[in-house]
Parts: C-alpha cells; sequence; structure tokens
C-alpha cells in the first residue's frame, strides 16, 4: 500500500516537472520576440540583420533612442498616445458601469430587448463604420483634433456586457440593505456596487486601453497632421521610410511597447481576476 502511494507520488511530481517544463518552454518562446525587439535597439544597425545573429548585443548603444526624440515629435506621439487612451478609457469606464449597473439592477420597460439590439452592435466591424464616423467627425470639425480620436470610444458594447457580469454576481440583497438605511440610488453605485466590481473595471481598464492605443486605423484618418498623429501611428511611418537603419525603427517600436508593459504590470491583479468573470458566485 504505502509502495502504491509512493509510486503515485513519484509520478505526479514527474508530471509536475513535464508540465511546468513544456510552460516555461513556451513561456519562453512567446517572450523571444519581445527580448529581440529590446536586444536590437540597442545594437547598431549593421548588427541587426548580421547573419549568424548575435544574440546578446557586443556593445550597447541608446543612440537609437536619441535620434528617434530628435528627428521625431516622438514626445508629442506619446503624449497624444497616452492623452487619447487614457481619456477615452476613463470615460469609457464611467459610461460603462452606469450603464451596466442600469441593465443589471433598475428595472425598466423593454430593458431585454434594448440590451440585446446593444450587445447585437458587437458584431458590426469598426471598420463599416470609418466612412461615415469621419464624415461626421469632419461636421463637427474632430479631423486633426485628438477628441476626434476619442468620443467614438467612449461608448461601446463590450464594456456593458464585461460590467453586467460583475454586477450580477453581486448580491440584491445588498442593494436592498442600502435602500433601508436610505441611501439613494447614486450613493448605493458608489458607495456599495462599483467596490464590488473593481476586478472588472481593472479588466476593462486593460483591454481598452490596449484596444485604443493599437486604433492605428481609425487614428491613422483623423491625425491627418504630423503634430496630430498617435505614437502607433508615428511609428509607423518610420516602418515605411526607406531609412535602412533597422536598430532605430526597432527603438520606436519599443517605445511604443513600453506603456503597454507598465499597463499590465499596474493592473495585471485585476486582469487576471476579471478574465475569470462569472466563474464563482457569491
Amino acid at each position: 500500500m504505502l509502495h502504491s502511494k509512493s509510486k503515485s507520488k513519484r509520478q505526479k511530481e514527474t508530471y509536475d516537472v513535464v508540465s511546468n517544463g513544456i510552460v516555461l518552454f513556451f513561456a519562453v518562446l512567446n517572450l523571444f520576440p519581445l527580448y529581440w525587439l529590446f536586444t536590437s535597439s540597442m545594437k547598431n544597425s549593421s548588427d541587426v540583420v548580421k547573419m549568424p545573429p548575435d544574440w546578446w548585443p557586443k556593445t550597447f548603444t541608446f543612440s537609437n533612442y536619441v535620434e528617434v526624440f530628435e528627428s521625431q515629435p516622438a514626445l508629442r506621439w506619446t503624449f497624444n498616445s497616452l492623452y487619447v487612451a487614457g481619456l477615452s478609457t476613463v470615460l469609457l469606464v464611467v459610461t460603462s458601469s452606469m450603464a451596466a449597473y442600469a441593465f443589471s439592477k433598475l428595472r425598466f420597460k423593454g430593458k431585454n430587448v434594448i440590451f440585446v439590439l446593444f450587445i447585437s452592435s458587437l458584431m458590426v466591424p469598426k471598420e463599416v463604420m470609418i466612412v461615415p464616423l469621419f464624415r461626421i467627425a469632419q461636421d463637427l470639425g474632430l479631423v486633426n483634433d485628438l477628441h476626434g480620436m476619442i468620443w467614438p470610444n467612449v461608448a461601446t458594447a463590450f464594456g456593458v456586457f464585461l460590467l453586467k457580469g460583475f454586477f450580477d454576481s453581486a448580491p440584491d440583497a445588498l442593494r436592498e440593505a442600502a435602500r433601508i438605511d436610505g441611501a439613494g440610488e447614486v450613493r448605493t453605485f458608489l458607495q456599495i456596487m462599483l467596490p464590488i466590481v473593481k476586478p472588472g473595471i481593472g479588466a476593462l481598464f486593460i483591454l481598452n486601453f490596449v484596444q485604443v492605443w493599437n486604433d492605428y486605423m481609425w487614428q491613422l484618418v483623423i491625425g491627418q497632421e504630423k503634430e496630430m498623429k498617435t505614437l502607433m501611428v508615428g511609428i509607423a511611418t518610420l516602418m515605411q521610410d526607406l531609412n535602412p537603419n533597422f536598430a532605430y525603427k526597432m527603438a520606436g517600436a519599443t517605445v511604443a511597447a513600453i506603456p503597454m508593459l507598465l499597463i499590465f504590470v499596474l493592473f495585471q491583479q485585476y486582469f487576471t481576476r476579471g478574465i475569470s468573470i462569472g466563474a464563482v458566485k457569491e
């Protein structure tokens, strides 16, 4: 009996070692492009394309980053991207949380029909709406204006759909207790319900920030002047340039990637809890 238990334990340990080794291998495989991007940005251009490649730079140089910020308005592009992505996400969280709370906890006529119609808009790709959106932005004078990049991203069905699941998991007894204690609807929403759905808000913040940060098509259409470009659009113009300095282009791509990494590091606990929506009912 003891021998059987010992054998089973060894098999489990062997399985854990093998499975962890496989996970580690694929993790390294997925991180390798990021590693190559960072290291290549600190090489000379000739070292980036040499064969066989240098897996580790023989000499480190930051001249590529200096050139990016000196030859291009990269600081302005960075500010534009942070402003557009940050303000869009904050406004989206505000509007989505209020709408999700209403669909989840309030009772009004036609609620289910309106929600189904609202969610149905997820099936319409944004590219289909580029032309009418541009015409509206043009009529409102929002072309070459950062706010023209922000407003189309403020109200989306995905944010409402995501947060509604979190509000649904919040017990109705909390809301009823708050009403008995004299709290109004606004106070109940702000002080009782919002703290419960913080993981969902964190997950929505990350997902929408990344989506707006990488929203190349719409930002390219609206930001036509060089000073109005966002970082992703501006860096893309470096890639289209005939300049053969690949290390310089790698440095620009690295500058565009760093804010995304920081966002994931700062909000990773909310993101990991947010993607498990509906797994646990309290």
